[in-house]
């Protein structure tokens, strides 16, 4: 049977807007206060007319949240002229999104930093921030710390990984999975949801160089609540720098006190042999697969980190899974077992625990990259220019932390864990009729009662008022 309709493509001349739900979104951006964050931290402007920087800012978050992955999406954004009413400013042309994202770009830095490890027969570097990219860096500081003054939550579990974005533009580098793209690492508060820390990095950058900065990053931005701290990574962290900080209590740039972590080992030879000597009553049960035997057991009184003088560390125990197959048949390498490691500075769990605990950063970060790049517009880059392409990622990690306090602080609880495809199925994609009455714009939605109820009572969740 043919379809019981025919399509009118004359224009309509009511005003309509089929993002409704929208607003709930922007009310959880200009609560938190990122709009006047925006205007502290990023200067871009030079000229009076046009959009300011916190309404650029505001609409590339809208993108995000709307679907959009591309610059060219703003132009069906804006034919939406009922969510401009909404918005109380228009959107910008691709054209002028494109210019605001190439000011994040400072070619001068790539140059240098580029000389720089070249000098040192380099060939992969991270350029340094200019102010513009910096100061988005602060906004989303703002935001998290805003967030967590509201939730007042005192534990803070840091999820650090790198990810790979593909990209077949020239300039993009070679990755260790044999395609071109960027490689950006990100940190991710577990409790709340939110990205604390991020850092766009070139494809052909090691996703064990340079961590340090990020864990300082991600560790500065947590509220004064937090009281207990935490660190989970995978073997990528397992490096000298990032241990020794955090095993010192006093350590220089953080946070003072106890950081309990758990990383992925590197099975180094000298690791190996550690696992060898131990005594098979020490073998426990850790899981049973279909075709393997998982068992986990302790290495103490061995630490390959060598202190400096007069340097006080944490002392560590490292926590070892043993796989066999229930056949005793052997691996593809001709062994009996494999092995993979936990290095830990808790005492507090027993090994199994543990080793489930540090695993769970799985379902934590690398859910935040799917988000990221799947369902928001990280997954896809704009342009060429580093620094523009850093800016894109940072404002679509901006985004997924309005989304999730929007969540937390407004949204039913069933909402909590919804993903971004959800929102808008639910809310964002909402059909509305915009009017004037009064002096008052008004979206009317066609469905009332309990659905708008709700929504108000979500405004009412999100005061315009905040500290920062």
């Amino acid at each position: 049977m043919p379809l019981p309709f025919e399509y009118d493509e004359q224009a309509e001349e009511e005003n309509l807007t089929a993002l409704g739900g929208m607003p709930l979104l922007l009310q959880a951006f200009r609560s938190l206060g990122a709009g006047r964050s925006v205007a502290r931290h990023i200067h871009l402007k030079q000229r009076q007319r046009g959009l300011d920087e916190a309404s650029y800012v505001e609409s590339f978050v809208v993108l995000n949240a709307a679907g959009g992955d591309c610059l060219d999406d703003f132009d069906h954004l804006r034919m939406d002229t009922g969510l401009a009413e909404l918005m109380g400013h228009q959107l910008p042309s691709p054209e002028a999104a494109r210019k605001f994202l190439y000011q994040f770009h400072d070619e001068r830095k790539v140059w240098e930093a580029q000389q720089q490890e070249l000098a040192l027969g380099r060939v992969s570097y991270i350029p340094q921030e200019n102010a513009a990219l910096a100061g988005l860096g602060l906004v989303n500081r703002e935001v998290v710390q805003e967030l967590g003054r509201r939730t007042q939550d005192k534990i803070a579990t840091i999820d650090m990984d790198a990810t790979i974005i593909e990209s077949w533009k020239r300039e993009a580098q070679r990755t260790y999975q044999g395609t071109t793209g960027y490689q950006p690492m990100l940190a991710l508060w577990a409790e709340l949801n939110v990205v604390v820390g991020d850092e766009f990095r070139d494809g052909n950058v090691g996703s064990n160089t340079r961590l340090l900065p990020v864990a300082k990053q991600a560790f500065a931005a947590l509220p004064d609540s937090v009281e207990e701290r935490y660190f989970r990574g995978d073997s990528a962290c397992y490096q000298q720098e990032l241990l020794r900080w955090l095993r010192n209590r006093r350590r220089e740039e953080g946070p003072e006190g106890f950081i309990g972590f758990g990383i992925s080992a590197e099975m180094s030879e000298a690791l190996r042999k550690q696992i060898r000597q131990l005594p098979e009553a020490l073998w426990k049960p850790y899981r049973e697969d279909a075709d393997a035997i998982c068992e986990c057991a302790e290495v103490l009184n061995w630490d390959p980190l060598e202190g400096k003088a007069g340097e006080e560390l944490d002392p560590v125990r490292y926590l070892v899974i043993r796989i066999s197959r229930k056949q005793g048949e052997l691996f593809a390498d001709g062994r009996l077992y494999k092995y993979f490691a936990v290095v830990t500075n808790r005492w507090d769990y027993d090994a199994k625990r543990l080793l489930e605990w540090q695993r769970e950063k799985a379902g934590s970060i690398e859910a935040a990259h799917d988000v990221l790049k799947n369902e928001l517009a990280a997954g896809v880059m704009p342009c060429s220019r580093f620094g523009a392409n850093a800016a894109w990622l940072r404002m679509a990690v901006l985004t997924y932390n309005v989304m999730s306090a929007l969540k937390r602080l407004a949204l039913p609880a069933e909402l909590l864990t919804a993903r971004p495809k959800r929102l808008r199925f639910l809310i964002f994609n909402t059909a509305g009729r915009i009017l004037h009455h009064a002096r008052k714009v008004i979206c009317r939605l066609r469905h009332l009662g309990e659905s708008l109820g709700g929504w108000r009572a979500a405004l009412q969740a999100l005061p315009l008022r905040c500290t920062t």
